[in-house]
């Protein structure tokens, strides 16, 4: 083979590897490290019982925490560093358990609007009756003694308290379900 073919060879050699190269650009590789601070961000904001159940190592777990504890520009050099570290992981299953943390809290406040619909609407219209037909463990006698006393705190301008009664027992009432 004359020098000339061996380079045409190296060449289309070169060539065909080239076709298997994806290219990532600069813009993208950055995106990707801003979401995987922000990730590191919402895992520095939660608590230890909810970092538990998270899928993390040691490492992980260690920068996390110590994140916690650091202010300012210290802060900002942690979360970078924790950036780095869920580069070299796998991050789906820790998005997935982060994700159903969320929802679970998501859930919750859903089930204190509604409790607090389900209170309002006792306090102005008196009827229990709703109440009654989603628990039927409730005692009617109390919801209707507290609805009235509620209602007559709002209409003096005193402090809710019958009101906070109401929606504390229907909390306990969901929570014996």
């Amino acid at each position: 083979m004359t020098p000339f073919k061996q380079e045409d060879a190296l060449l289309q050699n070169i060539d065909d590897n080239d076709e298997e190269i994806i290219y990532v650009s600069k813009s993208e590789i950055k995106r990707d490290a801003e979401a995987l601070k922000k990730l590191g961000v919402e895992l520095t904001q939660l608590s230890k019982n909810e970092l538990a159940k998270i899928p993390l190592d040691e490492d992980m777990i260690y920068a996390i925490e110590l994140a916690q504890k650091i202010k300012k520009e210290g802060y900002r050099r942690q979360i970078q560093y924790i950036g780095k570290l869920l580069r070299n992981r796998n991050i789906e299953p820790i998005s997935q358990a982060l994700d159903k943390l969320k929802n679970r809290h998501n859930q919750q406040n859903a089930l204190f609007h509604k409790l607090e619909q389900l209170r309002d609407d006792l306090i102005e219209s008196g009827n229990a009756e709703p109440i009654m037909a989603l628990y039927p463990l409730a005692d009617r006698q109390q919801l209707r003694q507290l609805a009235r006393t509620a209602k007559k705190e709002r209409d003096d301008n005193k402090p809710p308290k019958s009101a906070r009664q109401i929606f504390q027992y229907l909390k306990t009432l969901t929570e014996n379900e």
